[in-house]
């Protein structure tokens, strides 16, 4: 059986819905949509019939492509007012050869939940940070080995209800079923992730449309969330009052003529466009980088002091994604806020060429390498469901046709 996943991530400018496939460790685009989010702000449900149309539009854009009905996904959950906390649980090895199995770790697990999750508050990571063989032994995997206990020490992500529920009860409404949780910032590190990241402290900041996430991960686990109400659309917002253009304009000349740094801009390329009282007017690329850099530093110069508040320790890379750091010249600003810890998102899968897919695409790395590590199959796609998409189709003789026929054809 392949390892095809679907993953999900709903955003207060754009739903995203990707269908990927694992082979030889590496990942492979299927199927993707993204579809205008419309009753939805800062990923919580605000008009759930307007939010039933935008969803139901992005999971049929993807079902025509494969031929199949998706009704399973890992999805991306909001952070806001998140917690996490530090916990221990053990479980006893009783098998004959007292071998730990992937069934024993998640015995261990769930003992580190149980009694640990208040009323209010819905677990959604739990991140072990270190694996205990006897009460005296440290193993980076205990898969195989040999004890007569096993504990784990673990951090808990925790959200309150209604980050998840409002979302949680839609999807259902729909028939959607909800099979594995993330947060965003430990989906956009997978992402990005380098092997020398493992040992180290990261940052990872996201900045989105109407808000900028920031996410402190230590040695691969989540520790410690905020965010912040400044994003994109503040850019946009911006150029609207500055040249008195609508928000449609300004976004197209954010992201087709200006730079995220002035040094770069030209003082004499110019962009004609129509203001909100339909007059001509020509805009200078210098004037107009000059006011995006100057909410592009913002921006981070406000991320930087949250990473501060967030952790002490020494921080050793600073991963920085979201769909804002697509402006040409972002990489410059990057550079003189943050320095030399800067990652800069570069997504090169085809047909998600951009790193406002960072999210939906991490949440699948990151689901199988957990789903994998406990002896579990992480596909969201039942196998009469895969030799159904994966049989010949009229059109286009088969699926990687199909795919191919999807990105391409016109």
């Amino acid at each position: 059986m392949k390892q095809i996943i679907t993953s999900l991530d709903i955003g207060s400018d754009k739903i995203k819905l990707v269908v990927s496939e694992m082979y030889n460790n590496n990942y492979y685009v299927l199927a993707c949509s993204e579809v205008n989010s419309r009753g939805i702000k800062k990923g919580f449900i605000v008009d759930p019939d307007l939010a039933v149309e935008s969803i139901k539009e992005s999971f049929k854009r993807v079902n025509e492509i494969l031929g199949i009905k998706i009704d399973n996904v890992i999805l991306t959950v909001p952070s806001y007012e998140s917690e996490f906390t530090k916990t221990g649980g053990y479980t006893t090895i009783n098998n004959e050869e007292n071998i730990i199995s992937g069934d024993d770790i998640i015995r261990a697990l769930q003992a580190c939940v149980y009694n640990k999750v208040s009323a209010n508050k819905e677990l959604v990571n739990i991140m072990p940070l270190e694996y205990i063989l006897d009460e005296n032994t440290y193993v980076a995997n205990p898969k195989g080995e040999h004890a007569n206990k096993l504990a784990i020490n673990s951090v808990l992500g925790l959200v309150p209800k209604k980050n998840v529920y409002g979302i949680f009860s839609l999807l259902d409404s729909i028939g959607i079923k909800v099979t594995d949780v993330c947060f965003g910032g430990i989906a956009d590190y997978y992402e990005f992730r380098r092997k020398n990241m493992n040992d180290c402290e990261v940052a990872v900041i996201n900045i989105g449309k109407d808000k900028t996430e920031i996410s402190i991960i230590s040695k691969g686990v989540l520790v410690g969330n905020d965010v912040l109400n400044i994003g994109g659309r503040n850019i946009d917002r911006d150029i609207s009052y500055v040249y008195d253009l609508s928000l449609k304009e300004s976004v197209k000349i954010k992201e087709k003529f200006a730079l995220a740094h002035k040094k770069h801009a030209s003082t004499s390329e110019t962009y004609e466009c129509l203001t909100k009282n339909n007059e001509t007017i020509k805009i200078n690329q210098y004037e107009i980088s000059e006011i995006v850099y100057e909410r592009v530093k913002e921006i981070l110069d406000l991320s930087k002091k949250q990473i501060n508040i967030l952790t002490k320790k020494e921080i050793s890379y600073i991963i920085i994604t979201g769909g804002s750091t697509e402006i040409e010249d972002f990489n410059e600003v990057a550079d003189e806020v943050i320095g030399k810890k800067t990652v800069l998102g570069n997504i090169t899968e085809l047909g998600v060429r951009n790193n406002k897919f960072s999210s939906v695409l991490g949440i699948t790395k990151y689901y199988v390498e957990k789903i994998n590590f406990r002896n579990r199959i992480a596909s969201t796609i039942n196998e009469e469901m895969q030799k159904e998409m994966f049989q010949v189709k009229k059109k286009y003789g088969n699926i990687l046709g199909k795919v191919y026929g999807y990105f391409f054809d016109n």
